[in-house]
C-alpha cells in the first residue's frame, strides 16, 4: 500500500526527458568526439535538392533486366499478400488478413506505373507504404513487373 503513495512521487522526479541539452547549429557539442554539435552528413544520404533525388521520381527505362529484379523483389516484398500470380490470394489473406488488390481488376489494369509507384511507396488501403523499407529503383522495378504481370493474366 506505500508502494502506491510512494509512486506518483518517483515519477514527479522522472523529468529529464524535459530537461535535454540544446546545440547550436555551429556551437560545441559534447555528444561527439570532435565536439561539434554539427556533423558531415552519413556516406550516402542524397539531399532533397539534389539531381540524384530528382532521377528517383522518374521510371527508368523498360528493360529485361528491370523485370527481373522486379520479379525479385515482388517476391520478397509483395507477394505474401498479393499472390505470386497478382491475383491477391497470397499467404497473408488466406489467413484473414483483408484481401488486397487485384492486379487483373478492371480499376487495377486502370492504372500507370507512376499511380503504382506511389501505392508501393505511401501505401493504398490496408497496404502501409514501402518508401522506407524498399528503395526507389526497387520500387521502380516492382511497378514495372506488376504492369507486365496485369498483362500476362486474364482480360
Amino acid at each position: 500500500m506505500r508502494w502506491l503513495l510512494l509512486a506518483p512521487l518517483l515519477l514527479a522526479g522522472c523529468d529529464n526527458m524535459v530537461k535535454q541539452p540544446r546545440y547550436d547549429a555551429y556551437g560545441i557539442g559534447a555528444l561527439f568526439a570532435d565536439g561539434k554539435a554539427m556533423q558531415v552528413p552519413p556516406a550516402g544520404t542524397i539531399p532533397r535538392d539534389a539531381a540524384a533525388w530528382a532521377s528517383q521520381a522518374a521510371r527508368p527505362p523498360m528493360s529485361l533486366a528491370l523485370l527481373q529484379r522486379g520479379r525479385d523483389r515482388y517476391a520478397i516484398y509483395c507477394s505474401m499478400c498479393h499472390g505470386l500470380d497478382g491475383s491477391g490470394d497470397g499467404t497473408v489473406p488466406a489467413r484473414g488478413f483483408p484481401r488486397p488488390a487485384d492486379f487483373h481488376a478492371a480499376d487495377q489494369r486502370a492504372l500507370d506505373s507512376a499511380q503504382i509507384y506511389q501505392a508501393i511507396s505511401n501505401g493504398a488501403g490496408a497496404m502501409y507504404g514501402f518508401a522506407d523499407r524498399v528503395p526507389a529503383p526497387d520500387r521502380w522495378a516492382i511497378a514495372a513487373y506488376v504492369e507486365a504481370l496485369r498483362r500476362s493474366g486474364p482480360q
